[in-house]
């Protein structure tokens, strides 16, 4: 069996049995590192030899929770959740279900604007949803449910739309990689390209809104409470200090490219205002990084599993013999680079680091089988897009479970991975498929 494969497939099933997915990612690449070939030693070097590319992202994460703890300390979440309380306390059970439609719509607009508007990709997340899981309580709103909708939100708009992280992915690196590796982009469309696949992540959404989490789900309100409702006290001062952070970790992360020094602005505004008091600082600086621990060791431990799949040269054989069974079978051939592509980025957790690997064998294959420019770009664009919803080591999944399980009610696996990998792979498998066969 292919080390990669192997190494996907053994991280997966621990994830699904509830192993933690550190323990799950060291162990998978142990595995992979030995089926490759590579040894006890050589696995456990180039796995620490990774880690350090996961550093820069999880330093981010801990001073972005940081960030997120003196929002909740001046009071401005709080007072968004308590207008958002009054109007469902007025409201009877029908209003009710417009409330929940409202909210969903806020926070998948929300979720866009930081892919291209204001491309902040997840930094909102710990900011925005805490505060709000009280009046998501008061609603029944099943967190599966919006953990799909913000997915969707962080995913599909940078495969798509060509600004913000979407002219990254899309121009500087699918574009770009697709004619590095031999094929004509001249007059080719991205977007046109993409447009299948996008609907079918948006296909994706509607079966979640419509059908399998439009129930209302029972959840308890006491530990929302002990977590989040706790810093009720606010006034007119805090709130302007907090909307003054907000701003300028947003303008300084913008400016500067740098979420690390966003989020240590905005927390030394809250500090020199007073707002966080000096002698509490420490503590809401470790409170802070307790929040967001698990989503930076997670990211710390898939970079150095990709790097231990990099080490074994396993990837690359797994390209080259999909390509060696397809023969002259042009939709088998779509179909086994779009299953290989998502087994790469469930294995490694980007979709933007996937393309490199496979468009140096997908494109010279996809042009030896007759396919055009527009559907090489879709074909790679796709592949690489799988696997980024539903991977247990993607941003994508730890940002929204980051924000929604701060009261322990929410499983990483269980109730964002499972949930987005069903509505969102399945539907882009087959819809990438399509476009590739027809354009």
């Amino acid at each position: 069996m292919n080390a990669v494969i192997a190494a996907v497939a053994v991280m997966l099933a621990l994830s699904l049995c509830r192993v933690h997915v550190v323990v799950a990612l060291i162990i998978g690449a142990v595995v992979g590192g030995l089926m490759g070939g590579l040894g006890l030693e050589a696995t456990l070097e180039a796995f620490q030899g990774g880690l350090g590319k996961g550093a820069n992202v999880a330093l981010s994460y801990a001073l972005l929770g940081a960030f997120a703890v003196a929002i909740a300390k001046s009071g401005l979440a709080h007072a968004l959740a308590d207008k958002a309380l009054i109007l469902v306390n007025r409201q009877q059970s029908g209003g009710q279900g417009m409330l929940r439609g409202l909210l969903l719509m806020v926070l998948l607009a929300v979720a866009i604007s930081s892919q291209n508007i204001l491309p902040i990709h997840i930094a909102f997340i710990p900011l925005l949803v805490p505060p709000l899981l009280f009046v998501m309580a008061r609603l029944k709103l099943d967190r599966r449910l919006v953990a799909c909708v913000l997915t969707f939100g962080l995913i599909t708009p940078y495969m798509f739309l060509p600004v913000g992280f979407g002219g990254i992915f899309l121009n500087d690196i699918l574009l770009a990689n697709v004619a590095e590796s031999g094929s004509e982009i001249e007059g080719v469309n991205v977007m046109q390209a993409m447009a299948l696949p996008a609907l079918g992540m948006l296909l994706g959404l509607g079966v979640a809104v419509f059908i399998s989490y439009r129930r209302p789900r029972e959840y308890d309100v006491t530990p929302v409470e002990t977590v989040e409702r706790l810093e009720k006290g606010y006034n007119p001062r805090s709130l302007l200090v907090a909307l003054v952070a907000v701003v300028a970790a947003f303008a300084v992360q913008l400016w500067l490219d740098s979420m690390i020094i966003g989020a240590l602005a905005g927390f030394v505004i809250f500090s020199i205002s007073g707002v966080v008091r000096w002698r509490e600082a420490d503590d809401v600086f470790t409170e802070g990084m307790k929040m967001m621990a698990m989503i930076g060791f997670i990211m710390i431990a898939a970079a150095g599993f990709a790097e231990v799949m990099r080490a074994t040269g396993s990837i690359q054989t797994l390209v080259d013999s999909s390509a060696g069974i397809i023969g002259d079978n042009r939709a088998l051939a779509a179909l086994l680079m779009l299953l290989v592509g998502l087994l790469i980025t469930m294995g490694i957790g980007s979709s933007f680091s996937t393309i490199p690997i496979i468009a140096a064998i997908y494109v010279p294959l996809a042009m030896q089988l007759g396919f055009s420019p527009l559907a090489i770009v879709a074909l790679v664009g796709t592949a690489a897009a799988l696997g980024d919803a539903g991977s247990p080591a993607s941003d994508s999944t730890l940002g929204p479970t980051a924000g929604l399980n701060v009261d322990g009610q929410h499983n990483h696996i269980w109730d964002t991975v499972v949930p987005t990998f069903l509505h969102y792979n399945l539907p882009l498998i087959a819809f990438g498929w399509l476009a590739v066969m027809v354009l």
